[in-house]
């Protein structure tokens, strides 16, 4: 049976998890290669989009790859069927597979690629390592039958809102009565076509974050019993939550550099790392950026932290590191798969069973280790 969810339908929940324009302005996220308003049964997530991930998407029957690497990041002057790319960009047309990417928007994004590898170290009291922004916040106000009241609350907390520090189903209420006349055509929930109806109902209000503006509209929309829900929305000044590139936490016990060498192996399930530093140096503060992150080393410095976990470290930018006694642990740029089956997790979630959500197996880690 095909599927009634469209690509579009799939991205709009992804963009749930990772707004779109939290992308750097160098980024080229979004929509890589086909249409976004095909039909899909099946979704591929993926590190990379090489020829052998296109092979495994085609042999699964595949529709739609979610990507963290952009298959087109830097502009393509022509598409040479002769050259890797060309055949990939071929292939995906032929078989008729859309390709979106999530790159710099996912690893901004709370729950993206930097709060799942801090997780998977169990760092603790997380705050960005360099902040690039935060959120707007967004005040709702909606009208609804006391009967129904606690039933919309749940539903929009749900979705997002209410969410203040570490409590959830925040909402104001206040008492009053509402009117309206049903028209010609209408089917009210409450009333008659024709006839003034007074309801005893109760303002609730909340706030949430700009970005969950979508989801909790279709949440409150769905869980209201009238036809047409009277709400109001006002944009407030009040400062939503920071985001920023990397993470910045503490573990819940000291361990000595070595130590935490194999933590990090063992957790992100890689077969050798680097590091610079004392192996016996005792580390508490860790600052962590997925990728390729040696550009911010000294931002990293400047958080306190004792270790700075990143890929793709220089010679000379390691010594810096040494020189002014922030310790290194590189583990590669290819350790931002472990967002892969958070992802999955969070889109199959979101999508339910008309769509499955599949981690690609295959093998983009360039590098060989002896």
């Amino acid at each position: 049976m095909t599927s009634t969810i469209k690509a579009k339908g799939v991205i709009q929940q992804l963009d749930e998890i990772s707004p779109k324009h939290y992308a750097f302005d160098w980024d080229n996220v979004g929509l890589q290669v086909g249409s976004l308003h095909k039909p899909v049964s099946k979704v591929m997530i993926t590190l990379d989009v090489l020829e052998n991930v296109v092979d495994e998407a085609i042999e699964k029957n595949v529709d739609l790859i979610i990507a963290h690497h952009p298959l087109l990041f830097v502009s393509l002057k022509q598409i040479n069927t002769d050259t890797p790319k060309g055949r990939v960009i071929s292939k995906l047309l032929q078989h008729d597979i859309t390709v979106y990417a999530a790159h710099t928007d996912l690893d901004v994004a709370a729950g993206g690629v930097n709060d799942v590898m801090a997780d998977l170290l169990e760092l603790e009291d997380l705050v960005p390592m360099i902040e690039t922004g935060q959120d707007d916040l967004v005040k709702l106000a909606v009208f609804v039958p006391e009967d129904y009241a606690d039933t919309l609350r749940n539903a929009i907390s749900e979705a997002g809102a209410g969410h203040l520090g570490a409590y959830s189903h925040c909402t104001f209420q206040s008492k009053g009565q509402g009117t309206f006349i049903p028209l010609e055509g209408t089917d009210p929930f409450i009333g008659k076509q024709g006839e003034l109806e007074r309801v005893d109902e109760y303002r609730l209000e909340t706030i949430f974050p700009k970005s969950r503006l979508s989801a909790v509209l279709d949440a409150m929309n769905h869980a209201h019993p009238y036809e047409e829900a009277a709400y109001d929305l006002y944009p407030v000044l009040n400062n939503g939550e920071k985001r920023g590139v990397g993470r910045v936490g503490t573990l819940s016990k000291e361990l000595t550099l070595s130590e935490l060498c194999h933590v990090v192996k063992q957790q992100y399930d890689i077969p050798a790392l680097r590091y610079v530093g004392n192996p016996d140096q005792l580390i508490k503060t860790v600052a962590i950026l997925g990728g390729s992150g040696e550009k911010y080393i000294h931002d990293a410095k400047k958080t306190g932290a004792d270790v700075y976990i990143t890929g793709d470290l220089s010679f000379h930018l390691a010594q810096d590191a040494e020189q002014m006694g922030l310790a290194l642990i590189d583990p590669g740029h290819h350790v931002e798969k472990v967002v892969a089956p958070k992802l999955q997790e969070l889109l199959q979630e979101k999508c339910g069973p008309e769509v499955t959500f599949v981690v690609s197996s295959s093998q983009t880690e360039p590098f060989r280790f002896m």
